[in-house]
């Protein structure tokens, strides 16, 4: 029998934490692991095509992808991440607005709001490439966070604005890729680079990913906690009366 997602979830944390290849915010359990060698991760991930192509890139707001959203105002840019929970939406930094050589402290969670701005919903630019963080990921591209759902969940909403189907690149310690077989549900987000500290891997992963927001799965509570989608629902309606 295959084992359930927390399995996983518990079993890669504690492999993280026994080979001591875990870095701060501690502890890993509960998080997207903060990992030895994000900076090399981070660097193969700007070797793509996908990402030197890319002039938006969406990354997750996590330690281990911080020195990739560094990287990628470095680069020049556009940075879109995630506020926590989506309470708030996307926070978009552009690269004009950071001086250089603190493209660090403007990539950093706490610092976002001082160089970027919150952007409406029908502001929001077309996203070129996203990167989420992983707990454990197989080879195939099946992916498992930490169990909240926010990385499908914001996928399927830019997708639910109209935004094309773009790349998905994942970075974790080679520890967290995994053999087990993941379970996997139609809204679930599957990557299609997994990059690590060694190497990088494309997944050619057969597992489709989500095409918009499925309402019927949303519940009230998720409605409190995520204002942002009663925002999608009326921009989605005003739309629609538009074009009537």
């Amino acid at each position: 029998m295959a084992p359930d997602k927390q399995a996983i979830r518990m079993r890669v944390w504690k492999a993280m934490e026994e080979a001591r290849v875990g870095r701060f915010p501690l502890p890993l359990t509960g998080r997207i692991p903060n990992f030895q060698g994000a900076e090399q991760a981070a660097h193969r991930v700007t070797q793509l095509e996908a990402y030197q192509t890319a002039r938006t890139v969406k990354v997750n707001p996590d330690s281990p992808q911080l020195p990739l959203r560094a990287q990628v105002l470095k680069d020049g840019k556009t940075l879109l991440v995630p506020t926590p929970r989506l309470k708030a939406g996307f926070i978009q930094v552009r690269p004009e607005w950071v001086p250089p050589g603190e493209e660090r402290r403007a990539a950093s969670l706490s610092r976002l709001r001082e160089y970027g701005r919150e952007l409406p919903l029908s502001e929001l630019p077309a996203v070129d490439l996203i990167v989420v963080g992983s707990v454990a990921v197989h080879r195939d591209g099946r992916r498992l966070g930490k169990g909240e759902g926010y990385a499908d969940r914001e996928y399927a909403i830019l997708r639910e604005l109209g935004n094309p189907p773009v790349p998905v690149v994942t970075t974790v310690h080679s520890i967290q890729v995994v053999e087990e077989e993941i379970p996997f549900e139609p809204f679930d987000l599957a990557v299609d680079w997994i990059v690590t500290e060694r190497e990088t891997m494309a997944t050619r992963t057969p597992y489709p990913k989500p095409s918009g927001i499925d309402w019927e799965r949303v519940t009230d509570e998720e409605r409190k906690e995520m204002p942002v989608l009663e925002e999608i629902r009326s921009l989605l309606l005003r739309k629609r009366e538009a074009s009537d």
